[in-house]
């Protein structure tokens, strides 16, 4: 049931599935709900970032206390502008293959990443937005 939506998923904007014990994201969601601008998936075991290619709309996605080791699944994500990913397993071994990712997305300005093995590295900070020169926010 959608709150304060008069029950209609289709146009549904924000939805709030955090702290639900999800394992993955449902490819339900995007058939049902493709017109999502925020999704807070926070503080679930989601381990890898899939089924949001029918989410052209989202322009914020919270992962943040997840079990995501890799940016993957965004390429179509075409209007997201903030994405939390903090304290995850991202580690070194995935980095330049996940910001290589987030090189596709043109309207992207807040990227979160604190907390994530990848996060000791001192160079992160002046890699991540030397490869995403549009960022306007990196771990606050």
């Amino acid at each position: 049931r959608a709150e304060h939506n008069e029950g209609l998923l289709s146009s549904l904007e924000e939805l709030s599935l955090h702290q639900e014990e999800l394992e993955e994201i449902s490819p339900v969601l995007g058939r049902v709900a493709r017109r999502i601008k925020i999704l807070y998936l926070q503080n679930n075991i989601i381990s890898r970032m899939a089924n949001l290619h029918h989410l052209k709309c989202l322009e914020y996605l919270n992962l943040a206390l997840n079990n995501i080791s890799r940016i993957e699944g965004l390429q179509s994500c075409e209007a997201l502008r903030k994405l939390d990913l903090t304290v995850n397993f991202i580690d070194f071994d995935q980095l330049e293959a996940s910001v290589d990712h987030l090189q596709a997305l043109p309207q992207l300005r807040e990227l979160y990443l604190m907390g994530n093995t990848v996060s000791a590295w001192p160079d992160l900070k002046l890699y991540v937005v030397g490869r995403l020169p549009r960022l306007s926010h990196f771990d606050g």
